[in-house]
């Protein structure tokens, strides 16, 4: 039977599966802004990658919550054989602006579009906004938010090197722990 919660061993069923779906709306959020440009203004596609990808960010952001009260409410499975501390510290920072970044990135994008006076739809619904139409305000954000999604990218980098670092020149089980026990035979 598979734990849906963490054990000292390794991330239950349920963090492992928030953790790559998150990667996977990650993905496409990234692709959506990319694409967004080769539509032209105010066209019915780049209305649908934008809006696409505000829903897909929001979307992380209710995971990020969720994903962080499991982290709060079960155990972080040991690293095995131990790593060094730095790795530990260093591993505590990047993990920690990885999901400043999953809740940061989708809160700025809803208060840019709110200072943009523009309606805010989450799959269809729409939102209210969360501040008053200011265009200057607007501009502040949406530079922010930009920085953060190219801060993004270095992080999420960093996160996948470290992973495979660990698992293939370390040899410890930091990788082995997120992958689905089907996938690992354990």
């Amino acid at each position: 039977m598979t734990n849906w919660k963490n054990t000292p061993e390794r991330y239950g069923s349920l963090p492992i599966a928030l953790h790559w779906l998150t990667l996977l709306l990650m993905a496409a959020i990234y692709i959506f802004v990319e694409l967004h440009e080769i539509f032209p203004k105010d066209s019915p596609g780049r209305s649908f990658m934008m809006r696409a990808h505000f829903s897909f960010g929001l979307l992380v952001m209710l995971l990020t919550l969720v994903r962080l009260g499991l982290r709060w409410t079960s155990p972080v499975p040991r690293i095995e054989p131990p790593i060094p501390r730095w790795q530990t510290v260093l591993s505590h920072w990047v993990h920690g602006l990885l999901y400043a970044l999953m809740l940061g990135a989708p809160l700025a994008g809803w208060l840019m579009i709110s200072a943009a006076g523009r309606p805010i739809f989450f799959f269809g619904m729409e939102l209210p906004a969360l501040l008053a139409k200011n265009e200057d305000l607007f501009k502040q954000i949406k530079e922010m938010h930009e920085i953060a999604g190219t801060l993004g990218y270095a992080l999420i980098g960093l996160h996948a090197v470290a992973a495979l670092v660990h698992h293939y020149i370390m040899q410890d089980n930091t990788l082995v722990r997120m992958l689905p026990k089907r996938w690992v035979g354990r």
